[in-house]
């Protein structure tokens, strides 16, 4: 209709405002409703209002908090996350590369974590392998146990999926699965640097953390599964379908993963190459970098200064 008019859909529903504030009330609880189905009431007031706004409708973040407070439309929300890292052992472990990165395209960093998901008779695993810089999972598998297969499996099916060059930088905790000689063995085949965090130091797979908090909050916790076939299928649909491809994500300006990426590659000529290194003296701190100097150049090899497997230093 809009088009037929030649009118913009802002312009449409401003002057709607105007002239028929109720019948614009409605529209509005009518697309807040909609958008908050659609999205199985997964997203909060600041989401719908975003997707409002991308569907032409100026509404306020407040409004929108109130008629889905009025309408009992507020995101489902409950249980907290539950750490499940366990780096008691004596593998190697690798120096934390992954604070001194600052990223410029894709496939440069690499995340990966595992949580544990409850069903009706048993619990399973799912590991995930997240793209750090556009927060799309591009990796993840299911197991009953906790073996190094199923973050093995991850991996493989993210490299599979976006073929990375060589340099790309992979992050992960100290847990067992990670630093087994069956997953370590996997990286330097496709010329990638392993890096870890600190024991209790989640901060530099925060990407992570925050998809893993998401899904048990908008798929987990709201559903109740038969087996793991049934998981599967659930998890295909919500990691594939919903938040690669539509789920809008707030650091990213308020678009999909899908569509970040996309924009990033239509937006520059060449490939972003190489992401930054940064220098600093104690690899777990992060001061500014010292004038007159960028750090060097990570991507297609290491920095001369530094082994990649080395010790990470230990605290006075």
């Amino acid at each position: 209709m809009c088009q037929l008019a030649q009118v913009s859909r802002a312009g449409y529903y401003r002057r709607l405002a105007e002239v028929e504030p109720a019948e614009e009330d409605m529209t509005v609880r009518d697309a807040i409703q909609k958008t908050a189905l659609e999205h199985r009431r997964r997203y909060g007031y600041r989401r719908i209002t975003a997707q409002l706004r991308r569907q032409g409708l100026m509404v306020n973040h407040k409004r929108v908090l109130k008629l889905m407070r009025e309408d009992n439309l507020l995101a489902i929300r409950q249980r907290k996350f539950v750490i499940t890292t366990d780096s008691r052992h004596e593998l190697k472990v690798y120096v934390n590369l992954a604070a001194r990165m600052e990223l410029t395209g894709l496939n440069q960093l690499w995340v990966a974590d595992i949580t544990y998901i409850r069903l009706q008779a048993e619990f399973v695993y799912l590991s995930v392998v997240i793209d750090r810089y556009s927060r799309r999972v591009v990796g993840w598998a299911l197991d009953r146990t906790l073996a190094a297969r199923m973050a093995v499996a991850a991996l493989q099916r993210a490299i599979a999926a976006r073929r990375p060059g060589p340099g790309l930088v992979h992050h992960s905790d100290r847990g067992f699965q990670y630093a087994s000689k069956e997953y370590v063995e996997v990286l330097p085949l496709h010329k990638m640097e392993p890096s870890m965090s600190r024991a209790a130091n989640p901060y530099d797979k925060a990407a992570c953390e925050s998809f893993m908090k998401t899904l048990k909050q908008e798929e987990i916790y709201c559903n109740r599964y038969r087996d793991q076939e049934d998981l599967s299928a659930h998890m295909e649909e919500f990691i594939d379908l919903y938040y690669n491809r539509q789920r809008l994500h707030s650091a990213l300006g308020y678009r999909t993963p899908e569509e970040f990426e996309n924009d990033n590659q239509a937006g520059s000529a060449e490939p972003a190459g190489a992401a930054k290194m940064k220098y600093f003296h104690n690899p777990e701190s992060r001061p500014e970098k010292s004038a007159g100097s960028d750090g060097p150049v990570y991507g297609s090899k290491m920095a001369s200064h530094e082994s990649p497997t080395a010790e990470p230093q230990r605290e006075p």
